[in-house]
């Protein structure tokens, strides 16, 4: 990824200033819902590949990987532009062989609020690829990933269930 990644913003997300091409734009002149499970691969890739899971100083690229399934809320449409837009990443879930990732795509402008234009969640699962079947996190890579967990994706279908309790 051509990107600026890295940066740990609040509440342990890992910050991502991702570029945007023109081939990510659709008919309508945004950015196409297809794309953006390519910001967050791109995203991940990038903060599992910097983030030591492993005693070893492995990474979770070093290991299988399967998306699972993944749920997208589009917020507001993303038109392109040359600066890049941000990817926060960050943990909702560890459990066994299970890791939920949370995702905000958003503007930060220095004299106004953020623009978000999507929060998506993607529910991984490490796998040996060799045996060919779900495999645990061992305990110490599960404590050394808790500095990237973080709150729940702030789905609207959420915040309306909260707001009715």
């Amino acid at each position: 990824m051509d990107g600026a990644c890295g940066s740990i913003g609040p509440m342990a997300h890992y910050r991502c200033d991702y570029p945007m091409r023109w081939s990510d734009m659709d008919a309508y002149g945004h950015v196409n819902n297809v794309q953006y499970l390519r910001f967050f691969e791109d995203a991940r890739i990038e903060a599992f590949g910097a983030h030591r899971a492993y005693e070893d100083g492995g990474s979770l690229l070093d290991t299988g990987i399967l998306v699972a399934s993944h749920q997208i809320e589009y917020l507001k449409p993303l038109k392109w532009r040359p600066e890049p837009v941000h990817i926060d990443l960050w943990i909702t879930k560890l459990a066994g062989a299970q890791i939920d990732v949370g995702y905000e795509v958003y503007d930060q402008p220095v004299d106004g609020p953020r623009i978000r234009y999507a929060v998506a969640e993607s529910t991984l699962v490490i796998y040996d690829l060799v045996a060919e079947r779900p495999k645990r996190l061992p305990a110490k890579a599960v404590e050394r990933l808790e500095s990237l967990r973080g709150e729940p994706v702030p789905f609207r279908s959420r915040r309306r269930a909260g707001a009715s309790r």
